[in-house]
């Protein structure tokens, strides 16, 4: 069973670039382009998501002397990662969405119930 995370914007970040095909596994150094995150923000994110059974890590099988490189540990969503991530992801947007009521005015009139009531501009 997954347990919770705190989601931050790193952590949000992260998460969003699994979701961009959730049946895609990631390595890190692939994360670290995507979100211009260094080692050390982005493996203690990984972690603590492996940890809580949002991602799941499986090491690459490969022949590390064929290959000419080590073996990649590779990232991908488990089932329950996939679905908190986009529950996650969807309350974080309705948190930062305007209200309906604070729609942009045309300029120079007032935006907010509390500026038409002169409380603030």
């Amino acid at each position: 069973m997954a347990s919770q995370i705190r989601i931050t914007i790193a952590v949000a970040r992260v998460l969003r670039e699994f979701l961009a095909n959730v049946h895609r596994p990631r390595y890190g150094y692939d994360l670290m382009q995507v979100t211009g995150y260094p080692s050390g923000k982005l493996y203690p994110i990984l972690a603590r998501l492996v940890e809580a059974g949002w991602l799941i890590r499986e090491q690459e099988d490969i022949d590390r002397s064929r290959a000419g490189r080590p073996v990649r540990y590779l990232y991908r969503l488990s089932e329950e990662g996939a679905q908190a991530t986009q529950r996650e992801l969807a309350a974080i947007s309705e948190q930062l969405a305007p209200p309906a009521s604070e729609q942009l005015a045309p300029p120079g009139r007032p935006q907010s119930d509390l500026a038409r009531q002169g409380i603030c501009t």
